[in-house]
């Protein structure tokens, strides 16, 4: 009888082992989602997708982003390593490196090699820029490596660093129509990525064509179909239905980027992902990141008030709802953590506020970077502006010593200058922005997507409503609320339902959920953590 007594005592010990981590956890991202979005389309939304995950799990409806620039790729950074631009270092998705003296992207590295069907560009790509650790990542050292990690996403950026430096592997969509990696990664895709692509699961939807998932009254939440603020979808005028298969024969895959099916692709994606590669099927506890970028293109292009975002986000729902079914399963109900969050969210379209009598009006950056010109010709006989970007403005520092003029005069003059523009509401020196101390909100908010290797001498702060941007679709990157506030909603093992208003961080996710699994926190994250979800459900 003792030794029953003492198996039995073994099995529970062993159980309840197992259950201080989830068999597998899951971050989606949604890329461009406005915490609005979900009030906005709720009366459509099914009572299995978005409203599943809010009615069960915990909704934080005042979740912030707390830097500029509010772009892809440092937002997904920023999540997965609960720190900054100013400490991982991703301070855009494309920038002018002040130290390389030239421009780089995000997730680039010439030294690996593309991995499957596609351009060498699309594929040349690693974490290696990312200059902190993933909550991905600690899990993996956690582990002892045996946990797997797996980032899937359309966007290269949106797969690799979620999945952070030890990933198993992260795959991302080629313009071919193809899931593909980099030799960062491994020799060759696996067997099961192979086959996925060779049944061209992406030609179903572009044959089907896109119409409205419902019937067009239902869509009041949005404006009139063919508007005048939105731009044009692949060149095709903004009317349902569209013809896919005209699109992709004058072009390739990508087209499928821009419709919610870029969407259901990756979804398909993943679930067989999590199949192939037994990801939650045993004790050990395995992480997959998911990033949903069709949101992202529709909402540039079209705008945040077309029928077309809308009818994406009802796909979404959809989408999302038949996600959670596969989970539960193949993983078990209670056996996985899910957190549903964004990257950004994205600002109104500024000629439908300007045309509603808001005096905003869009910002053509090449305008910028003449009127800078003009006024360093002027003031000092010579272009000193080596280059202006994301709200950077970068000197030429050597034709400046050439010259023998002062640098703190060129900045004072330029700030001057930058002032009288009627969209600029501030601009901060490099001095400025490292010396911050905490009583001005905005230069806060730069100080911490502020690298002084990377970034330039002055950054701008536009006023709010002003965007840089065409007259058509939408944009982001600003530090106001209509790029900072985002959803982040927690589901699953050890998540009691309930709902927060009080404001948090986005820096925040990676460690609470380092505290959650009770595994070290990411070696940049400042370690402020989300205490309404942390012990037991």
């Amino acid at each position: 009888m003792k030794k029953i007594f003492s198996f039995l005592a073994l099995v529970l010990i062993s159980n309840l082992q197992a259950q201080q981590r989830p068999k597998l956890v899951v971050g989606i991202v949604v890329d461009q989602m406005k915490m609005e979005y979900l009030y906005r389309f709720s009366d459509d939304f099914s009572p299995n997708g978005f409203k599943r995950l809010m009615n069960n799990g915990y909704t934080f409806q005042n979740m912030h982003y707390n830097y500029v620039p509010t772009y892809t790729a440092p937002g997904h950074a920023s999540i997965y390593t609960g720190a900054t631009p100013a400490i991982h270092g991703i301070v855009g998705n494309e920038w002018f490196n002040k130290k390389l003296g030239k421009e780089m992207y995000c997730t680039d590295d010439d030294s690996v090699k593309i991995i499957g069907e596609g351009t060498q560009k699309e594929g040349a790509m690693s974490p290696k820029n990312l200059q902190t650790t993933t909550i991905t990542d600690e899990l993996r050292l956690a582990t002892n490596f045996k946990g797997k990690v797996i980032g899937l996403s359309l966007k290269d950026r949106g797969a690799i660093l979620p999945a952070g430096h030890f990933a198993n592997w992260a795959f991302w969509y080629s313009n071919t129509g193809a899931f593909i990696s980099s030799s960062f990664y491994g020799a060759a895709l696996p067997d099961w990525v192979t086959v996925f692509n060779q049944e061209k699961r992406f030609m179903p939807y572009i044959d089907k064509g896109w119409d409205l998932l419902r019937p067009i009254a239902s869509y009041n939440e949005s404006l009139a179909d063919d508007n005048i603020y939105e731009g044009k979808l692949n060149g095709e005028k903004p009317v349902f239905p569209y013809n896919l298969k005209k699109m992709y024969d004058k072009s390739d895959a990508s087209i499928l980027r821009a419709t919610p099916f870029g969407n259901d692709l990756l979804a398909e994606f993943a679930k067989k992902a999590i199949e192939k590669e037994a990801l939650g099927k045993d004790n050990i506890t395995d992480f997959l990141t998911v990033s949903f970028s069709s949101t992202d293109y529709v909402g540039h292009i079209l705008g945040p008030r077309a029928m077309e975002l809308q009818d994406t986000y009802l796909r979404l729902d959809q989408t999302i709802a038949n996600f959670l079914v596969y989970l539960d399963q193949t993983v078990g109900k209670d056996n996985y953590l899910l957190f549903l969050t964004a990257d950004h969210a994205g600002a109104e379209n500024v000629s439908y506020l300007k045309d509603h009598h808001y005096n905003v009006t869009h910002v053509n950056p090449t305008e910028i970077r003449k009127a800078l010109r003009t006024f360093s010709i002027d003031a000092f006989g010579v272009d000193l502006v080596l280059n202006c970007s994301n709200f950077n403005i970068f000197f030429n520092k050597e034709l400046i010593k050439t010259k023998g003029l002062e640098m703190s005069r060129i900045k004072q003059a330029f700030k001057d200058f930058l002032m009288t523009q009627e969209q600029v509401k501030r601009v901060y020196t490099e001095e400025e922005i490292l010396g911050a101390t905490g009583n001005d909100y905005y230069l806060n908010f730069i100080a911490k997507g502020y690298d002084p290797i990377q970034n330039g001498e002055l950054i701008i702060l536009n006023k709010p409503g002003f965007i840089e941007y065409g007259p058509t679709g939408t944009s982001h990157g600003t530090a106001y609320s209509y790029d900072t506030h985002v959803p982040l909603i927690f589901y699953g093992w050890h998540v009691k339902h309930g709902e927060s208003f009080s404001k948090k961080e986005i820096t925040q996710i990676a460690p609470t959920l380092a505290q959650k699994m009770k595994i070290q926190f990411p070696n940049g994250t400042e370690a402020e953590v989300l205490e309404e979800i942390l012990g037991e459900k």
